[in-house]
């Protein structure tokens, strides 16, 4: 008998404050809720591909942010033989798991 497995990317809920606006509720799952929770654990330093990596982290940037997510975007310069830039993303809001687990 195999066991069921526990979805933990599942819809969860959030709390979102932001500076100056009433604080607000959303539900995200999937790799938009990886990224919150990324964001979240990483804290003031943020979070980029080259650390945290992950298929279209610009993408999911822009669903948090059309959700009303405060996410501020820093350019990064990197070495190594594909030398250039890349992006720290830092989570600006203040956001709280409301309901569901952490994954």
């Amino acid at each position: 008998m195999q066991k069921s497995k526990i979805n933990t990317w599942s819809k969860a809920k959030f709390s979102i404050a932001n500076e100056g606006s009433p604080t607000f509720y959303i539900g995200v799952g999937g790799r938009q809720r990886w990224a919150l929770e990324c964001l979240l654990r990483a804290g003031k330093k943020g979070c980029s591909p080259i650390d945290h990596p992950g298929p279209r982290w610009s993408g999911y940037v822009f669903d948090l942010r059309e959700l009303g997510v405060q996410i501020e975007t820093i350019t990064e310069a990197h070495d190594g033989p594909f030398a250039g830039t890349h992006a720290r993303y830092v989570l600006r809001s203040q956001v709280q798991l409301v309901e569901g687990n952490a994954a």
